[in-house]
């Protein structure tokens, strides 16, 4: 039996789901045939609503992968993705009851396994919920679990996690997570376009992380973002911006350890806040 997780991220919410009858690894069964018909064309009702809206702001590494889902007009059962998912980067995903602590989420990572919540949201939480869903984890993770590089990527990073909790750097690694994972911005030739799961997955957010007034846009610099705070439960107030995937993968290939130790002895940065020397790209945001 495991208990109600803590997360790193601030929030004023206790995670929802039955983590009474999950494993000691947070994960569960899906119980698919538990679902109703009404949760099916809820479904089904977010899936359209994101495709309607994803084109011209999703980058086109998502928009490829997205078909693998085969999941557009009702909730799809996971082990059929599996099938799929298996032959293409040796990736599965697992059922589990809500959040889980990010221990045990860098450790499913490691092994190639990628959780996915198994309760989905209510009919008045169709436009934003606060925490992460069944739609949020399938609809906006596991399509780039299909690309090879990003694959490979998603494991190393649960690799890396295992390392920063024996250094007690959790909290580091969890903020490069949130910003780029799941909230991440990329640069592209057409402008810039959507990587992370939370907006790929959100009504509001895809319009509010392109072009809202309220937020912070800053290029992509990997000991501010692991100095910056953040809220699990609100749209973001800061987006970093990458300029490709490879970006990415360079910056955190190397070990982390002088990066923690530097980010340790930095203060924190409040989110939505802009540093002296960096440019907020509100007007650009709509035409690079």
């Amino acid at each position: 039996m495991s208990s109600v997780p803590v997360t790193y991220g601030e929030a004023s919410i206790t995670p929802r789901g039955d983590y009474a009858h999950c494993d000691a690894d947070y994960t569960c069964a899906q119980q698919w045939a538990r679902y109703t018909p009404q949760e099916h064309e809820l479904f089904a009702r977010l899936y359209a609503r994101q495709m309607a809206l994803l084109p011209g702001r999703a980058c086109e590494e998502f928009v490829r992968a997205l078909p693998h889902l085969q999941a557009r007009s009702s909730i799809p059962r996971f082990d059929d993705i599996n099938v799929r998912l298996k032959a293409a980067t040796d990736w599965e995903i697992v059922a589990v009851p809500g959040l889980i602590p990010e221990a045990a989420f860098f450790s499913l990572l490691a092994a190639r396994r990628f959780p996915v919540t198994v309760w989905l949201r209510k009919p008045e939480e169709f436009d934003y919920i606060v925490e992460p869903d069944l739609f949020h984890d399938l609809f906006g993770h596991v399509p780039l679990l299909f690309e090879p590089r990003f694959a490979d990527y998603m494991q190393a990073f649960g690799a890396g996690g295992l390392k920063a909790q024996g250094q007690h750097a959790l909290q580091f690694l969890a903020r490069l997570y949130w910003y780029t994972v799941e909230f991440g911005l990329i640069r592209t030739p057409q402008g810039l376009r959507i990587y992370g799961a939370g907006i790929l997955s959100s009504g509001g957010e895809v319009e509010h992380s392109l072009h809202s007034p309220q937020t912070r846009r800053v290029r992509f610099d990997l000991l501010r973002l692991l100095r910056s705070r953040y809220r699990i439960d609100s749209y973001q107030a800061t987006y970093f911006i990458i300029d490709n995937f490879q970006q990415l993968f360079d910056a955190t290939a190397p070990d982390f350890t002088p990066l923690y130790d530097q980010a340790a002895a930095l203060p924190e940065i409040e989110a939505g806040a802009l540093l002296p020397d960096e440019v907020d790209e509100k007007v650009s945001a709509e035409t690079v």
